[in-house]
């Protein structure tokens, strides 16, 4: 600006400079003196001339300095200030790496379930007479739900029970018989006896004596032929009850009923309709006054889970409400596709507002022996041989670092090796931030915090 202000200053100075000479050469009207009036007005000196085209050449040349030189000087100015800013130190934001809680929340997907559902089959052929439930409908235990008339069924029954009746008779035929043939038997004996005492007094021939021998024991023989007619017809007695017992249980079928309380979630049957005895699913019952959730737990969490561990679950449509279970069981094993264990929570449904089949959200609470390191997600470098951070050391010099990493939260991810606690990482590193340049690092110790020199 210095420059610019001089020649302005020569310019002016030479501009009155030429006006002093030519006012010189000027009379009091106005007309140069020594110069005719026109029409007899002599040609100009060449000194006159001469002087006029070096003051032109003059001017253009002040003018060509006057704009160039500065232009030059600012020019060298900003080449100058580049060239410092590149060898500047760049300055970077840095946040320490931290340890994570000591414990974790684990949030995994489910669904909810029933704690006991069960299909309701038909026992019996037959047609549906009456259907006394429906969807939705909540029923108690031994409710009647429908009703099926099998005639073949009756008849059955009839037949069993004629045939029960057929075997009563021949019991007591049979026991009627053993009883008067223990009496034969023992009139027999009595007399066999008696020879045999005669025999011995020779008050009876020998023969006689023998044939009621023979008679006695031929009798006792019956005797246990009877005994055994008698055990027989027991038998067939005691079958006969067996058959037309089953029989009446399976009539009592024909009123189907509830196994257990709960809701009617699925019918498939109405009035008039013809069922297979047990392949036409009736109605399809479940118990809801509590509930089960079930999860995939990953294999890197599986064994932090426990059986009694308190979880929350969460059910997207009911954001106000807080739903608390315990872990019931688990599979104790990992799916060999899925590399997951299944997780059963049981969860109190007294209000009503869970449904079995409902997506939810359980939330789990777990513990951590040795907690891992967590980093800012924007501190995260990922190249073709691995992700990596930007470590500044002590001395103000980057070092790329790889890590393995664990659980991914977003906006911050856990370092299960290859960091310490407490070391300085580069948020967002660019071109500039290369392995072994120093910098100048500006600490954001937490989010919203103000920048730490």
């Amino acid at each position: 600006m210095a420059v610019i202000g001089n020649s302005e200053e020569q310019m002016r100075a030479e501009i009155e400079d030429l006006k002093r000479q030519l006012g010189d050469r000027h009379d009091g009207h106005g007309a140069p003196r020594g110069i005719t009036p026109l029409g007899s007005r002599p040609h100009p000196s060449k000194s006159v001339l001469t002087r006029l085209a070096i003051g032109l050449v003059l001017l253009v040349v002040l003018a060509f300095f006057g704009g160039y030189l500065p232009m030059a000087g600012r020019q060298t100015a900003l080449a100058k200030e580049a060239k410092e800013d590149g060898l500047a130190i760049p300055v970077v934001n840095v946040t320490p790496a931290e340890r994570s809680p000591g414990k974790s929340e684990l949030v995994l997907p489910g669904n909810l379930q029933a704690e006991t559902e069960a299909p309701v089959v038909a026992h019996q052929a037959g047609y549906i007479v009456k259907r006394y439930a429906d969807i939705g409908d909540r029923v108690k235990e031994g409710q009647v739900l429908a009703e099926i008339r099998a005639v073949e069924l009756d008849e059955q029954v009839r037949q069993a029970a004629a045939t029960r009746e057929q075997a009563a008779a021949t019991l007591e035929q049979a026991n009627a018989s053993l009883r008067q043939g223990r009496s034969t038997s023992d009139m027999a004996n009595t007399t066999a006896s008696r020879y045999k005492t005669l025999l011995a007094q020779d008050a009876v021939n020998r023969q006689d004596a023998e044939v009621f021998q023979s008679q006695a024991d031929s009798l006792r023989a019956s005797v246990t032929a009877l005994e055994n007619a008698v055990t027989a017809a027991r038998s067939s007695l005691t079958a006969s009850e067996a058959n037309l017992n089953r029989l009446t249980q399976v009539q009592g079928y024909l009123k189907v009923k509830a196994p257990f309380t709960g809701v009617i979630t699925q019918r498939n049957v109405d009035t008039g309709a013809l069922v297979a005895d047990g392949s036409t699913l009736l109605f399809r019952i479940a118990q809801v006054d509590r509930l089960r959730a079930f999860v995939n737990a990953p294999q890197g969490d599986a064994t932090s889970i426990r059986v009694g561990q308190t979880a929350e679950v969460l059910i997207p449509n009911l954001p106000s409400k807080k739903f608390m279970g315990k872990v019931a069981r688990t599979a104790n094993a990992l799916d060999t596709v899925t590399r997951t264990m299944l997780t059963e929570i049981e969860l109190s449904n007294s209000e009503g507002l869970l449904l079995p089949g409902m997506y939810a959200q359980v939330n789990f609470m777990t513990p951590r022996a040795d907690p891992p390191m967590v980093i800012k997600g924007d501190t995260l470098v990922v190249r073709a041989d691995g992700p990596q951070v930007a470590v500044v050391g002590t001395d103000d010099v980057v070092h790329y670092r790889h890590v393995a990493l664990g659980r991914d939260y977003g906006d911050r991810v856990e370092v299960i090796s290859g960091l310490n606690e407490g070391e300085r990482l580069v948020i967002n590193p660019g071109d500039s931030v290369q392995d072994g340049v120093k910098v100048k690092p500006v600490l954001l110790a937490r989010p919203g915090a103000k920048p730490v020199r």
